[in-house]
């Protein structure tokens, strides 16, 4: 595994991590030791950076994650996030109409203890605030955030899905070690002003959703989706965005086969490639799809690479927004 610095904060994390959601929302069905089983594989393989939220099975995903965490805790740098809440207590997606945000110092106070307790240890490597609430100034916040590092619950602070101005504001108050926003070949938003602002302020990034959504690997078994399935709410699997990505993917996919690699491995390079400063989290359930994962670090592009990926993209624009309209009014706040 190779590593790569967080931030200004001398902590080393492997140059890929693990999202943990799917293996408790979002995706579909999961099965628990087939989980566990993979959380001891990404340890095996160097794995240190785990990544999961309250908000994921209304906390049950963080209690999954302790049964590895717990006697491995020296091993491994947890990052968890707090913010969204369901009105009647039934874990459900950002948009949906029992979901909400709250980002007061009241509810910041509750939650990281709560997160304490399912996560069983004692302090959180890194605290993100799932989203910038609309409602309440970022100072206050991250002010708020702020007082869990001095009380020793929390070790350093995230944003995720911020804009460049709350990011400006958030810093000023306490430093950020980490923004974890979507970035991806297929979402490129951040390379417009928020890349910038967090490079001259040395703040990682840490992309979630590097694989956009496992596109490259699934978007001929969308009818295979679940119910519960995350991905049918999308608009890249909807209408003319799913036979444009279709096409799209096909010739990405092909065009990995002829470097000897899958599709999903050569857009996790892509990522990869745009920095040292910048740490995916793909997620995965499976040891398979780790295993592959993990082998991306050592896939190298070369210019000509680089100029084939942005020309395959642009001979099929129509790839669709990354949220539904209601999950959009709650990133770049």
């Amino acid at each position: 595994m190779k590593f790569k610095k967080l931030g200004n904060t001398g902590e080393q994390l492997s140059a890929i991590g693990l999202g943990c959601m799917g293996m408790s929302f979002a995706y579909g069905p999961a099965d628990e030791q087939e989980n566990i089983n993979t959380l001891h594989k990404a340890l095996d393989l160097g794995v240190n950076f785990w990544d999961t939220a309250d908000m994921y099975a209304n906390g049950e995903n963080e209690k999954l994650i302790s049964k590895v965490l717990v006697p491995n805790r020296d091993k491994i740098f947890i990052a968890t996030k707090f913010g969204f809440r369901f009105m009647d207590g039934k874990a459900s997606h950002s948009s949906a109409p029992g979901t909400y945000f709250d980002g007061s110092p009241e509810w910041i106070k509750q939650a990281v203890d709560l997160s304490l307790q399912r996560l069983k240890i004692d302090t959180i490597d890194l605290y993100y605030a799932h989203r910038v609430d609309p409602n309440i100034p970022v100072e206050e916040t991250v002010g708020a955030m702020a007082e869990l590092v001095k009380a020793g619950k929390v070790k350093y602070l995230g944003l995720s899905e911020a804009s460049p101005e709350s990011i400006r504001k958030a810093n000023a108050i306490h430093p950020i070690a980490a923004l974890q926003s979507e970035y991806s070949i297929l979402t490129k938003d951040v390379e417009k002003e928020i890349l910038p602002t967090i490079r001259e302020l040395g703040i990682t990034l840490v992309p979630y959703s590097p694989l956009a959504r496992g596109l490259f690997a699934n978007i001929n078994e969308t009818e295979k989706f679940g119910d519960d399935d995350f991905r049918k709410s999308l608009p890249r699997y909807q209408n003319e965005s799913l036979e444009n990505n279709r096409n799209l993917a096909k010739e990405f996919n092909d065009f990995a086969a002829s470097k000897g690699v899958k599709g999903t491995q050569l857009a996790l390079a892509w990522v990869l490639n745009q920095g040292d400063d910048i740490i995916p989290i793909p997620g995965t359930k499976r040891i398979k799809y780790l295993e592959e994962n993990i082998a991306a670090v050592n896939i190298d592009l070369s210019q000509d690479d680089l100029q084939t990926i942005d020309a395959i993209l642009k001979k099929y624009p129509n790839i669709g927004e990354r949220y539904s309209e209601g999950s959009m009014k709650l990133v770049n706040n």
